[in-house]
């Protein structure tokens, strides 16, 4: 049995401090919030204690947003906004959620909606030999259930840690309805009693 690797995807002062541009809904006074940075903690300290690979990934684009496919929505808006600009406080990893200075962990940026799309995601994966991946992030409904469909199609098996990931109104609950079909899906304790080695709590 392999071990899981984690993708940590979004967390990130745009999308989880009190003064970002986005913040997918979740206000500073939000209890939703505090248990949200609470479940990613624990996510992210579970899979240091167990010695399992973490990849953070950000989402970042130049500041001038030359590198911005104004294709979607989604991405027309994060321009409007002044999101997410690289090199700015904006696109940069939540301090209590960041990566460490280990050989275990990884961090890169992309600028489209999958995690796998133009990045060096899935040579890093092979690296490691990863068979099974938990994910979570912000949001649910985009970079969640993209990067989630895409490493279904790719022969991973995947699960979400559903209490780590956020969206604004009914996204989140429709986004992890839907991505019941190819994944499990449950909350991060349940997702490290799945994947603990037999014989171990």
């Amino acid at each position: 049995m392999t071990t899981p690797v984690v993708l940590a995807l979004h967390y990130q002062n745009d999308q989880l401090h009190p003064e970002g541009r986005i913040r997918v809904g979740l206000a500073e006074d939000d209890p939703a919030r505090a248990r949200l940075i609470a479940a990613a903690g624990r996510l992210l300290a579970g899979a240091r204690a167990r010695g399992w690979p973490i990849i953070h990934v950000r989402m970042a684009f130049r500041p001038d947003y030359a590198d911005l496919a104004r294709n979607t929505p989604i991405f027309r808006k994060t321009a409007e906004i002044g999101a997410v600009r690289d090199g700015h406080w904006g696109s940069e990893f939540f301090s209590e959620l960041a990566p460490l200075d280990s050989p275990r962990e990884f961090a890169f940026k992309h600028n489209r909606i999958s995690a796998f799309y133009g990045t060096e995601l899935e040579a890093l994966l092979r690296l490691l030999d990863a068979k099974q991946l938990v994910i979570a992030g912000i949001a649910t409904h985009s970079v969640v259930e993209s990067t989630v469909r895409d490493a279904a199609d790719r022969g991973y098996e995947v699960t979400v840690a559903a209490d780590a990931c956020a969206a604004a109104g009914t996204a989140h609950d429709n986004a992890l309805a839907s991505m019941r079909l190819i994944a499990e899906v449950g909350d991060v304790d349940s997702a490290f009693a799945a994947l603990a080695p037999k014989g171990h709590a």
